[in-house]
C-alpha cells in the first residue's frame, strides 16, 4: 500500500478524539498566539537534522548525525534501535511515517502513523517490527536528557513541539483560524496512540490552550501562529 497521504490511525489530524476534548485547555502541549506572524520563530521551528546554534548558550551545539533516512522501510532491532526520533523541516504534510507490527503492509499491521508538516517526534518501541518513512527529512535520535531554550511562540503549522525543550509551559493563543482547519493536541508521549492524547480540539476563530509542565508534547496543524499570553 502507498505511504504518502495515508489517513492516520487513531490520532487523525482534524478529528477530535471523543473523551479527550477540552475547550479550555490544549492537547499536546503547544498553543496560543496572534494571527499572522513570526512563523517558525520558536526555539524548535527551524530545527534541522544537522547542527543547531544555541543562542542562549552563545555557542555551537554538537552536530547531530542522522540516525536513518527519511525514505525507506526499516526493521526495528537491526536497521534502527528502539527509541525516540525527530524529523524536522517537512512541508505540506508530505512527510508520512508509520509504526507497524509486521511487514505485511496491511491495515491491521499499523500501530500508529501520521502525515506531517514541520517537526515530528516518534517513539519506536522494542515490540515494533517495521518503521516506514516517506518524504520526510532525515530522522535523528533524541537524547532523553536533551535541553533546549524553550520558546514562547510557535508556528501554527509547525508540527510537534517538545514541552520544556522546544516550548515553555503556559497559556497560548492562536487567532484568526477558519473552517475548523486548526487542530491542536496535548500528549503525554510520542507513541501517537489514542492513550497518548491528553486533550485536543478543532478550532475556528480564536484558540486558547494551557500547556502543562507535565505535558510531553504539543502538536499543531493548520493554525495561525501561537504566542504565549500567560
Amino acid at each position: 500500500m502507498g505511504m504518502t497521504g495515508k489517513i492516520t490511525l487513531g490520532v487523525v489530524v482534524g478529528v477530535v478524539v471523543l473523551g479527550a476534548v477540552s475547550t479550555n485547555s490544549g492537547d499536546d502541549g503547544n498553543g496560543g498566539g496572534d494571527s499572522g506572524g513570526d512563523k517558525g520563530t520558536s526555539a524548535s521551528a527551524d530545527r534541522k537534522p544537522g547542527g543547531d546554534k544555541d543562542s542562549a548558550q552563545g555557542g555551537e551545539v554538537a552536530e547531530k548525525k542522522a540516525a536513518f533516512a527519511g525514505d525507506g522501510d526499516f526493521q526495528v532491532g537491526s536497521d534502527i534501535k528502539p527509541g525516540t526520533y525527530r524529523t524536522s523541516g517537512n512541508t505540506d504534510h508530505m512527510c508520512y511515517w508509520e509504526r507497524a507490527k509486521d511487514a505485511s503492509g496491511e491495515l491491521d499491521a499499523l500501530l500508529a502513523n501520521d502525515n506531517v508538516s514541520g517537526t515530528s517526534y516518534v517513539t519506536v518501541k522494542a515490540g515494533d517490527k517495521i518503521f516506514r518513512s516517506s518524504g520526510c527529512s532525515d530522522w535523528e535520535a533524541v537524547d532523553p536528557k536533551e535541553k533546549g531554550s524553550p520558546g514562547a511562540k510557535m508556528a501554527g503549522d509547525g508540527g510537534m513541539f517538545k514541552v520544556g525543550t522546544d516550548i515553555a509551559p503556559g497559556t497560548y493563543r492562536s487567532a484568526g483560524n477558519s473552517d475548523d482547519m486548526c487542530y491542536w493536541e496535548r500528549s503525554k508521549d510520542a507513541e501517537h496512540s489514542l492513550d497518548s492524547i491528553i486533550a485536543n480540539n478543532n478550532v475556528s476563530g480564536n484558540a486558547v490552550v494551557t500547556i502543562s509542565s507535565s505535558d510531553a508534547y504539543f502538536k499543531t496543524s493548520g493554525c495561525e501562529d501561537w504566542k504565549q499570553t500567560g
